[in-house]
């Protein structure tokens, strides 16, 4: 079975070699391409490929001629991710089976944090919203973002802001003026930190920017819920508590799976996703939700669950059985040498 993931972030090296290591002992040769020769997780694919710096129609157009020619079974794309969703039936059409969802619409407003956001405020139960959110406004230039930090503060909030669609960290900054104290100063990192006066010097640059969420910030701990479903049953969900530094703990919250439970119920995502909450004054606020693999997924596999394979077995309509996760598992991670191999080839184009 020859299985495809495209332009990924580092990490995917793990789900690579937990599919490799699967315990049906399932022989798989796994595919893998980037713009950059030397990505990391290119290192661990059988089969690794420069594709080209390209988007849009025409990289639906490579993705296609790629399975072709290779004889892909499986895609698991995460690059240009919500298109491919849109083109699900011409991977078909040609025998590949892609790890995406085919809900475009729930894809697309999933990948913009201010429509995910007024899906989530509109969503309820009974007349009980089933989601609690930050405070937040949508601006795109400079007056807007004045008023909305204002109002922000004038309820008393610390005030944070990152970019409507974006992933992970970019663009994210928290406002914060002062430096109390000079061990601050001298041992503390300013991290995602910036100054109100700073932030209203670059965004004045430009009399419209890209849409920007500024919001209350959340100030408590932290949780990444990775999730395995079908179209018919979620099948587990893990909490992954962050705590100081790269300490990663497994937590079985009774509250945050049901957060969980609560969305797949609502909205059947299947495969793979990614439920990212932080706490503020013991209430549990959604940051955002990804219909795809985490970075950090790897950490909440430590609970004994297979996730990409088993998402594997899912997409094939193969029968899983329910899994039943160990929780109190505490991790970090360390970086490790890596001596980069040659071997990486171009991908020529033939259309």
């Amino acid at each position: 079975m020859k299985i495809w993931f495209n332009r990924w972030f580092t990490t995917v090296l793990h789900f690579i070699e937990m599919i490799r290591e699967n315990p049906d002992r399932r022989k798989v040769k796994i595919y893998g391409t980037h713009p950059n020769k030397d990505a990391l997780y290119l290192q661990y694919c059988d089969f690794s490929y420069v594709e080209p710096d390209i988007s849009g129609t025409e990289y639906i157009a490579y993705c296609l001629e790629f399975c072709k020619v290779h004889g892909i079974h499986i895609f698991v794309p995460h690059k240009e991710n919500v298109l491919i969703a849109k083109h699900l039936d011409d991977f078909e059409a040609i025998g590949v089976k892609v790890l995406v969802s085919n809900d475009v619409h729930l894809m697309e407003t999933l990948e913009n944090k201010s429509a995910a956001y007024r899906m989530f405020s509109n969503n309820c139960l009974n007349g009980t919203k089933n989601f609690t959110i930050p405070e937040y406004y949508v601006v795109n230039n400079l007056e807007e973002f004045k008023k909305s930090y204002l109002m922000l503060r004038e309820q008393g909030h610390m005030v944070c802001f990152k970019p409507v669609i974006g992933e992970g960290a970019k663009g994210f900054r928290v406002i914060k003026d002062e430096i109390e104290t000079i061990d601050q100063l001298f041992n503390w990192s300013s991290g995602y930190r910036i100054s109100y006066r700073n932030a209203c010097e670059i965004l004045s640059q430009q009399e419209y920017f890209p849409d920007l969420m500024v919001m209350e910030y959340l100030d408590g701990v932290e949780y990444s819920i990775d999730c395995l479903a079908s179209s018919e049953q979620l099948f587990a969900a893990i909490p992954r508590m962050k705590g100081e530094g790269r300490v990663r703990e497994l937590v079985e919250s009774h509250e945050l799976i049901q957060i969980a439970q609560q969305f797949y119920q609502q909205y059947k995502l299947p495969y793979v996703f990614n439920i990212q909450v932080k706490y503020k004054n013991n209430i549990p606020k959604l940051l955002e939700i990804n219909p795809r693999m985490s970075g950090g997924m790897h950490i909440s596999c430590l609970s004994g669950i297979n996730i990409p394979y088993l998402a594997i077995k899912i997409l094939l309509g193969e029968k899983i059985e329910y899994p039943k996760p160990q929780f109190g598992i505490r991790a970090s991670y360390i970086e490790k040498e890596l001596i980069l191999k040659n071997g990486v080839r171009h991908h020529k184009k033939t259309i």
